[in-house]
């Protein structure tokens, strides 16, 4: 124990010496929650459109007023729409008519080379100019939006990011960590050493899994005083199912570090090979519901759609581990494997 303890120490003097491992590990996360938190977002806020009012009367007024009330549109005063779509200076436009107090009648025109855009704005022009029904009845419904009153956009998005980034940024770190002894030609010092290799893979893993918890809690901090976006579970099974998520990202950088033989190779599979599908196969971005039937049998071999489950249950729902205990045991499950399949690929012998 004392061998290992000195070479889990050796570790933290590596990561601490080399600034980009640093800047890493503690950087490229706060870049990456802050950017993605405010970018990734379904919402469409200030949308530029241009309201050509040919009835100008007190009715079509009254809408207008309406719509540059609301937040999701900044009216334009140019009235030549045509010009301005083909410039991308608008995403819509409205038309009143001239005869619009008798036909009650609109016309909404928009840019739909963005179809999600386009059919968001239509929508929701339509629920602002939306008329009372003129039924004998009216049926009023009564809309509660579960955990997210508020809509807002960061809460579907960060649970995804959190596991993007602490995907990227574990497989990463240690996916170098074994092939930098190799390039520095210190690993024939280590396989001549008595230390056990197995030990010497479970050293390399402990000092970026004590930073990894670390980046995770930054990560928190922002998301809940930056970003908005509360922890309604319990923070012990958060920090423990994290926890979880990290060791097996730890395990995953382990194997590719010990199957590559330059740090540059390691750092392309890890980050690129890693990125993709944790985007594609996690389902914050695409529904995992609407892939064909082979993408969703394979998104089921990511970790970080198992710990994406986790997070928004109990992060945002506020439910315990019985609601997470199957995920929770797919994961641990992955994390033995790759651990246990990085350890048996770790070669004691250089030829």
């Amino acid at each position: 124990m004392k061998q290992f303890l000195v070479f889990v120490r050796k570790e933290f003097y590596h990561v601490f010496r080399d600034r980009r491992t640093l800047l890493i590990l503690f950087g490229l996360p706060t870049m990456q929650i802050l950017l993605f938190g405010y970018a990734l977002t379904t919402e469409v806020k200030n949308a530029k459109i241009i309201v050509v009012d040919q009835a100008k009367d007190a009715a079509s007024q009254q809408l207008i007023a309406k719509i540059n009330a609301s937040t999701y549109f900044d009216i334009d005063p140019g009235e030549d729409i045509e010009a301005a779509f083909k410039r991308g200076n608008i995403r819509c436009a409205v038309v009143f008519p001239a005869d619009f107090e008798n036909e009650k009648r609109i016309q909404i025109v928009a840019d739909a080379s963005d179809p999600n855009t386009a059919k968001t704005l239509t929508n929701y022009l339509t629920a602002i100019i939306q008329p009372p029904s003129a039924q004998p009845y009216q049926i009023i419904p009564v809309t509660r939006m579960l955990y997210n009153p508020s809509l807002n956009g960061s809460m579907n998005f960060v649970p995804g990011v959190i596991a993007l980034v602490l995907m990227i940024i574990c497989t990463t770190l240690t996916s170098v960590s074994i092939v930098r002894e190799k390039e520095n030609g210190t690993m024939e010092i280590l396989l001549v050493s008595p230390f056990n290799p197995t030990y010497v893979v479970l050293a390399k893993a402990v000092p970026y899994l004590v930073l990894s918890l670390l980046d995770f809690i930054l990560i928190l901090l922002l998301s809940v005083f930056v970003l908005d976006v509360p922890i309604r579970g319990s923070l012990l099974l958060l920090f423990a199912e994290s926890s979880l998520f990290i060791i097996s990202c730890l395990s995953l950088g382990l194997l590719i570090s010990s199957v590559t033989q330059s740090q540059q190779t390691a750092m392309l599979i890890s980050m690129m090979g890693m990125m993709l599908p944790t985007i594609l196969f996690t389902g914050f971005i695409f529904p995992l519901e609407n892939m064909p039937l082979p993408l969703r049998i394979i998104s089921n071999f990511i970790p970080s759609r198992w710990y994406y489950f986790i997070v928004k249950a109990v992060m945002l729902k506020g439910l315990g581990f019985w609601a997470v205990w199957k995920q929770t045991l797919v994961l641990a499950g992955m994390t033995v494997t790759l651990l246990t399949i990085s350890i048996k690929r770790f070669k004691i012998r250089l030829a």
